[in-house]
């Protein structure tokens, strides 16, 4: 970043210390506190019900926060996670300095800070959704020489009285302008804090879902970041949702990242685009197509696409969403620019034209490199999904395919250019595998292919277990079958798991 980029940072630590965030050193926390005034950290930290926890500080000297920079803090890892025994469940959190913020909710001046999981041995817990992720992204760079990097596309619905004006019309809300999507002003706010949390954002927008329930409004909207190394990717994607359900109650709304909350309307994904960088450059492409180790990172995830489920689709109501005629994807297959598969390679700006100067005449042809805006999506993925463990799953699925001797094949035999839905592609689409309709069924697919996941180390085997066990608990294995013409069983269903994730 050069001094422009860092002062005009939304994050106000990095523009106040004139340093990128990855630069941020234990004094420079110090710093910050001591010269704004500080008088709280939050120590925060993902649980193995994929919901942030929160460790309370209040800083009354600084030796004192030098202390619980330096040392961190004891913690339950049993009240955390189903795999930790009560036996020996003392577990350290020690904060990342990179990840500090201020706490946009806070009345007292606050710094919050993510932090990492030791064991009593003063060892990264093999175990811990955060560690699970960077094993995955450095065996990736150890195989293929590359960096891995992720973005996430967060879906959720609003919900709010009906004030009946203006009225969108039913499953027509995508992009929608106000005054017929209501909640685009909460959603500015939104990615505001967010940013000042140092997400990196690309956009956001009204989504197509939108209905009317027993007088309240869902009014489906998306937050969509830039891709950034997967570690970082999960972290923001974290602290998003945190921001968003505080903000909304602060605002008297309530909000959902839940799969489906009502069929026959739009489900709420979080679709993954991924990459892989070398040196600076976007590997995806080669001669403006996609590249020989694009197509073997899409095989590979072609090959676990059913256990990926394990990790994204967590609870019985994800599989109501995987159903087909809704967007979201039901075969094991990929595509170009179709929304029906299961990973799209969106529009990359190959067609090596410069539309902006035809859409401004004034303007004189540019020269961008629009390489870098490639990636593949993968869109199975809910926001039931433990973020840590379905972003390493994905690195490790997309390593995967650099090891398998028959990658290109896959990729070739997997590949679709067909509307999947028309009947006249029943044929083609009779030869692909189909993704799990349960939690049990993506148990079982865990199971058989544990070992890619648990290979260089990356998911412990304990996680698995734990995984297999957490999803089997919910004996769903005929549930979408069973009721799925009985809508208040399905409500019950929905207001269950309507705060997953």
């Amino acid at each position: 970043m050069n001094d422009k980029e860092l002062n005009m940072n939304a994050n106000p630590i990095v523009a106040f210390l004139n340093k990128p965030a990855t630069d941020f050193t234990r004094a420079d926390i110090m710093r910050y506190a001591e010269e704004n005034d500080i008088r709280m950290v939050n120590f925060m930290y993902p649980g193995g019900d994929g919901k942030l926890k929160t460790l309370n500080f209040v800083i009354t000297h600084m030796a004192y926060l030098e202390t619980i920079l330096t040392c961190g803090e004891r913690v339950d890892g049993s009240s955390l996670f189903s795999f930790i025994q009560a036996g020996s469940s003392d577990l350290y959190v020690i904060p990342r300095y990179c990840t500090a913020f201020v706490d946009p909710f806070a009345e007292i001046p606050t710094l919050c800070m993510l932090c990492s999981f030791f064991d009593k041995d003063g060892n990264p817990l093999e175990s811990a959704p955060e560690h699970t992720l960077r094993k995955a992204c450095q065996a990736f760079r150890d195989v293929t020489g590359m960096e891995f990097h992720a973005m996430g596309e967060l879906e959720y619905y609003v919900i709010f009285k009906d004030d009946e004006m203006y009225p969108a019309i039913d499953q027509h809300g995508y992009h929608e302008s106000a005054p017929y999507a209501k909640a685009n002003e909460f959603r500015a706010q939104c990615m505001k804090y967010i940013a000042q949390a140092g997400g990196h954002i690309k956009y956001g927008h009204s989504e197509v879902g939108n209905f009317v329930h027993d007088g309240m409004v869902y009014e489906q909207n998306e937050i969509e970041f830039l891709p950034v190394k997967a570690e970082q990717a999960a972290d923001e994607l974290m602290i998003a949702k945190w921001v968003i359900r505080n903000l909304a109650y602060q605002y008297g709304l309530n909000v959902t990242f839940a799969p489906k909350i009502t069929t026959g309307k739009a489900g709420s994904g979080l679709h993954i685009h991924m990459r892989m960088m070398k040196d600076g450059h976007n590997m995806m492409l080669h001669d403006g197509a996609l590249s020989t180790d694009a197509r073997r990172m899409i095989a590979g995830m072609m090959d676990v696409a059913q256990s990926i489920t394990a990790f994204g689709n967590k609870n019985p109501m994800s599989y109501f969403r995987l159903v087909p005629h809704q967007e979201a994807p039901t075969n094991v297959c990929w595509g170009d620019r179709n929304r029906s598969v299961l990973v799209r390679v969106p529009l990359g700006w190959t067609a090596k034209k410069d539309m902006s100067s035809v859409a401004n005449p004034l303007e004189a042809p540019s020269h961008t490199d629009t390489t870098m805006k490639q990636t593949v999506e993968m869109r199975s993925p809910d926001g039931s999904a433990d973020l840590y463990q379905l972003i390493a799953g994905l690195c490790v699925a997309c390593r995967h395919g650099f090891e398998m001797t028959d990658a290109l094949e896959v990729a070739e035999r997997t590949y679709v250019n067909v509307n999947i839905h028309d009947k006249a592609n029943a044929g083609c689409l009779a030869q692909l595998a189909q993704l799990p309709d349960s939690c049990v069924a993506s148990a079982d697919c865990l199971e058989r292919q544990r070992s890619v996941f648990e290979a260089y180390g990356v998911f412990s085997p304990a996680m698995i277990d734990g995984i297999i066990a957490d999803l089997r608990r919910y004996d769903d294995a005929t549930l979408r079958h069973d009721i799925e013409h009985m809508p208040d069983e399905i409500d019950k269903l929905v207001k269950r798991y309507f705060h997953c994730g």
